[in-house]
């Protein structure tokens, strides 16, 4: 869970205006959070977006004994790009959130998934590797190395709508 501080600072009249200049940000703070959420969400999917054309592409290549796959098909890259996304924004228990991920299945059947494979299970096996597949870590290097930035992007949205608030 990410957090940060405001280094925004207000004046005010008299504490009846401060007070229904609470009121009015406690009436919209849910709408606040939600944008500074979803705009968090937006820098590191838009750079996992980015990295998913940075996969490694292989076509029509069987394995020997002890070789594994460093790459994934085209396909199945295509297939990726098409089902990832931002889930819409829940409340639970520690408060709101949004998700990161890939929804559906692959466009090619197999014997196993007469669907198509997951395309989690797809972005699962390039991002850790499995028995046959040398890990590419796509997705965490995307959140590792745009973390401060859109923890920084939240901040800015958070001040900026907290500033139209207490201007009122």
């Amino acid at each position: 869970m990410a957090s940060f501080t405001s280094k925004t600072r207000y004046a005010f009249d008299a504490s009846s205006a401060f007070e229904l200049a609470l009121d009015r940000y406690a009436a919209g703070a849910d709408e606040i959070t939600q944008k500074a959420i979803y705009a968090g969400a937006e820098v590191i999917a838009d750079e996992i977006k980015a990295e998913m054309d940075k996969i490694p592409i292989e076509e029509g290549r069987y394995l020997k004994n002890g070789d594994k796959f460093a790459s994934a098909t085209k396909t199945q890259v295509e297939d990726l790009k098409e089902s990832f996304g931002i889930t819409p924004m829940a409340e639970d228990a520690i408060g709101w959130n949004t998700k990161l991920g890939f929804d559906g299945y692959g466009s090619i059947p197999t014997k196993k998934y007469p669907k198509g494979v997951p395309n989690q299970l797809t972005a699962r096996a390039i991002e850790s590797g499995s028995s046959i597949r040398i890990k590419f870590p796509f997705v965490r290097r995307c959140v590792t190395r745009k973390k401060k930035v859109a923890i920084a992007k939240m901040a800015q949205i958070v001040d900026a709508e907290t500033a139209k608030v207490f201007k009122k």
